[in-house]
């Protein structure tokens, strides 16, 4: 069989990154890779159908699943896994200490869909007793002024979501007091920029993720990769080829940061973060597949449900391809 050339746009993350530059294969695939944001990615796949292979957004891809003729059907490789704990940004003068304290403020955020958003309003309600009905929404761009969802959505009535001011930018209203807070996976210019007037919500966000993680074994699925659903009908063996390289692919990666001759990554106490991850977490803490990972989709799932992004509940054997849920072994 010779190899088919397919397009491939991923985010360039140390898991992707043996496929890009060959040192790991997928089996019969010619891979065109293109490494972008994101927002870029997302848009282009979900309003285009751009790409051959792609990285998808976990809850656009729900609401497609929830639809009629979904683009993509996805395999279990989650290539971005996040603690959002650390994504939520507040005025330190409108005295928002705790989270309890977000009910009946106005909140930016740059989609309603994003999957940190789900999670992180889906987390303020079960952990912390403020529904999404109780905020404000605000919706904008950040750092541009407009943003359109990359999926229209239909929202409960219950909510309130409304438009930034013409020409504002999420940015601008948190740093002049036009909001009172932003939720995203982004964080704002202000905050980055080091205005003393902003500040993340939780002051020990690595201590109130592992509290997270201890209560409930979930650590968020952000991203999932999908496939031409015309491409997989033709090319039965195209699921589990990618899903064998990208497996590969983080174990390069996973070894790579477990190597203490030197650091592999620009950052200093590498070796002493990983063993507090693996301590809390084990010796494999970002799974892919969809057995152990079964119950974070199903609360993520939960949470689209609730929110009124999916018109239904989605189920997780809707997700993957069907052959996602078995495996040969020796």
């Amino acid at each position: 069989m010779s190899a088919i050339t397919l397009s491939l746009a991923m985010g360039d993350y140390d898991r992707t990154r043996a496929i890009f530059d060959g040192r790991v294969r997928i089996e019969g695939v010619n891979p065109s890779c293109i490494l972008l944001s994101p927002e870029e990615m997302f848009f282009r796949a979900f309003r285009q159908s751009a790409f051959d292979i792609s990285e998808l957004s976990l809850s656009s891809y729900c609401i497609s699943i929830a639809r009629s003729n979904p683009e993509y059907i996805a395999i279990p490789v989650f290539l971005s896994r996040a603690f959002r704990h650390t994504s939520v940004y507040v005025r330190k003068d409108r005295g928002i200490r705790d989270a309890a304290l977000l009910r009946g403020r106005r909140v930016g955020i740059a989609e309603y869909q994003l999957t940190a958003n789900v999670w992180l309003r889906g987390i303020l309600q079960d952990r912390y007793g403020v529904k999404p009905s109780e905020i404000i929404w605000v919706r904008g761009g950040m750092n541009e002024p407009g943003r359109p969802e990359k999926i229209n959505v239909e929202l409960p009535q219950d909510l309130t979501v409304i438009p930034a001011p013409a020409g504002a930018t999420l940015n601008e209203m948190l740093a002049c007091g036009d909001i009172d807070a932003f939720i995203g996976p982004r964080s704002p210019k202000c905050f980055d920029e080091g205005d003393p007037n902003i500040s993340r919500l939780f002051a020990d966000t690595i201590s109130e993720a592992e509290d997270y993680y201890r209560d409930t074994k979930i650590f968020p699925i952000m991203h999932v990769v999908g496939i031409r659903r015309s491409l997989a009908a033709t090319h039965p063996w195209l699921p589990a080829s990618l899903f064998k390289a990208f497996a590969s692919a983080k174990k390069v990666a996973e070894d790579a940061l477990l190597d203490t001759s030197a650091n592999k990554v620009t950052l200093p106490f590498i070796e002493e973060l990983v063993g507090r991850t693996r301590a809390l977490m084990g010796s494999d803490a970002w799974t892919y597949g969809v057995e152990s990972n079964h119950h974070v989709l199903e609360t993520f799932l939960r949470y689209h449900h609730e929110q009124g992004l999916s018109p239904r509940r989605v189920q997780v054997d809707e997700l993957f391809h069907p052959s996602s849920f078995e495996t040969y072994s020796l």
